[in-house]
């Protein structure tokens, strides 16, 4: 758990720090003042002084910040952010969310030159020059009462081999589950990482098939030819950008209309558990979990709400159409407000991953003590 726990800080280090790198970029380029650019949160533990900046490393390893003049709207001058044009203004603070889009272009692209992790097989649309390797077959979900629940299958296990015959297909068993006798199947299953074998007799399941009672799910690493890596990581950034945006606003519909989100929604723990569960694939199933945060954090960002670069945008848009803008006052109480919500928030979450992560948290640390 200390592992994936400081994978996920340095994972998410990145995303937000190219975010922020953004901001930096673009206030520089119109001429606004950046006093300060923070590597993680205050208290701030060593920081230096260049070109009228203050680069900080801070005691809360995570995340960042970039503080720029004017930005509470207090000052005038030339160099501040409140005297830009509301167009600027936009362009500053949207070019996170923008740059946390470009990391993920990036990876993926990466992702795409060596292997991304994607369903193969039968019915799988991949595109022409598309190459696979490492073929596996992952059970999805086991039938209650089945032969294979029976047998000990679990959801997540890796069906290496039937009969000590290597599988890297899903039709492959089909088919041998139609032909064995009374002696059954030996399935040698990779399960964290170690070998299981098990012995399972196919029988006829509820829905008159004869089978082990699995769902299974061909994957594979998915490549490309490098004059083709850069525009399929470009549409796969465009296509996790949608489905993301769309589970997103999914989540604030249910929130107004449920009271709840019909989704499970994890925190900063249970994004740590997941990075640990993703880290034991290998690094090119972190790559493609990193782009992914990414584009969570920059559609996170972009959302309409208070205390957001979203929020923000949103206050912008009501200046440009009232042609003054609403005070700077009340846009820091909204967003004051707003913080306090996300907090709280955050909060709720983090209890809700304690109660879902809790014997993982709780074995880890009895793993640090004990050793």
């Amino acid at each position: 758990m200390l592992g994936a726990v400081i994978i996920f800080i340095v994972i998410l280090s990145l995303a937000v720090f190219v975010h922020e790198c953004g901001h930096f970029f673009f206030a520089r380029k119109f001429g606004v003042k950046v006093e300060e650019f923070g590597f993680g949160f205050p208290p701030r533990l060593y920081g230096f002084k260049r070109g009228g900046t203050i680069y900080s490393v801070n005691a809360i390893p995570v995340g960042g910040f970039v503080r720029l003049k004017g930005e509470s709207g207090n000052s005038r001058d030339k160099d501040s952010f409140s005297s830009q044009s509301v167009a600027k203004r936009a362009v500053i603070i949207g070019a996170g969310v923008v740059m946390n889009a470009v990391l993920a272009w990036v990876l993926f692209t990466i992702g795409c030159l060596f292997g991304l992790p994607q369903v193969v097989g039968e019915g799988a649309d991949l595109p022409t020059g598309a190459r696979i390797s490492d073929q596996r077959v992952h059970v999805v979900q086991v039938l209650e009462g089945s032969p294979a629940d029976e047998a000990g299958v679990r959801s997540g296990d890796i069906i290496v081999s039937v009969d000590g015959r290597p599988l890297v297909a899903v039709a492959e068993l089909s088919a041998l589950t139609g032909q064995t006798d009374d002696s059954g199947l030996v399935l040698a299953l990779d399960r964290d990482d170690e070998v299981v074998e098990v012995r399972t007799t196919p029988a006829v399941l509820p829905s008159g098939q004869t089978g082990i009672g699995v769902q299974l799910v061909e994957t594979g690493l998915v490549s490309y030819p490098f004059y083709l890596a850069p525009l399929q990581g470009l549409f796969v950034t465009a296509s996790y950008t949608y489905e993301i945006t769309s589970v997103f606003l999914q989540i604030i519909g249910d929130l107004v209309t449920a009271g709840r989100p019909s989704v499970d929604v994890s925190g900063p723990i249970g994004i740590a558990v997941i990075t640990g569960e993703v880290a034991k694939f290998g690094f090119l199933y972190l790559l493609q979990f990193t782009a992914l945060l990414s584009i969570n954090l920059g559609v996170l960002n972009v959302l309409p709400l208070p205390a957001l670069d979203g929020g923000r945008l949103l206050f912008l848009l009501i200046e440009k159409l009232r042609g003054r803008s609403v005070g700077v006052r009340f846009e820091g109480i909204v967003h004051n407000i707003g913080f306090l919500l996300l907090m709280i928030m955050v909060v709720v979450i983090t209890y809700g991953d304690v109660l879902r992560f809790g014997d993982q948290i709780l074995q880890s640390f009895s793993g640090v003590f004990s050793g």
